[in-house]
């Protein structure tokens, strides 16, 4: 079975993806890279743990990188390989069709996210047809998973992330454990819906998106 091409592979269907938010990203490091930004005592939901993708779909399902498929790590690009193969490197926890802005988050523990540009072929000359755009959450299959709590990566700022100044009223993630490339300042403690709900202990207000979107960051 055939592996689909990614970014960076030669031909007529080859595509860039869309630079969401604070840009694509090479595959995510180490656990503890600064991955995730975040504006105005905020660590919102930005997928900048992310990769950017150039699909072209063939033999493993009808949905390039489908939930539930496995994506290689590549030196120029990912393409989609069988689970049980010893190329596989990360599974799909969540799939969506359009623009990740406009979308469901990913699920909080996700390590990346895969941004899939569209593409629809004006000649299809070897089956693979068109690809809508769309993306993928990504879960690597082995540790370190930058995405679980304080791991400081992963597309969203999540209870138990440790976070830094970053200057200009911005806040980025960095590991809880000390290992990354800045000290941990705040660590969200809680998650609520109004900042009227964090303990008295909060310094910071962490913007985190979903049903309870206010982080309660308690200095460290």
């Amino acid at each position: 079975m055939r592996g689909r091409g990614a970014a960076g592979v030669l031909g007529a269907l080859s595509a860039l993806c869309a630079v969401l938010l604070t840009g694509c990203q090479s595959p995510p490091g180490p656990a503890g890279a600064d991955s995730r930004g975040a504006d105005g005592l905020s660590g919102g939901r930005a997928a900048s743990g992310s990769a950017p993708v150039a699909a072209r779909p063939s033999g493993y399902g009808a949905v390039f990188l489908a939930f539930g498929e496995c994506s290689s790590f590549g030196t120029v690009g990912f393409t989609e390989v069988p689970c049980a193969g010893e190329r596989a490197a990360a599974r799909v926890v969540a799939r969506e069709d359009g623009r990740a802005d406009d979308g469901p988050p990913c699920p909080d523990t996700t390590d990346f996210v895969l941004h899939i540009s569209e593409q629809r072929p004006s000649a299809d000359e070897d089956g693979d047809g068109a690809v809508p755009q769309g993306y993928a959450c990504m879960r690597r299959l082995l540790p370190p998973h930058p995405g679980d709590p304080g791991g400081g990566g992963g597309p969203r700022t999540i209870v138990g992330d440790c976070v830094y100044d970053a200057g200009g009223g911005k806040v980025r993630e960095t590991a809880c454990d000390g290992t990354g490339r800045r000290k941990p300042q705040f660590k969200v403690a809680d998650a609520v819906t109004v900042r009227a709900d964090c303990p008295a202990s909060t310094g910071l207000y962490v913007r985190l998106g979903g049903e309870r979107p206010v982080g309660c960051a308690r200095p460290l």
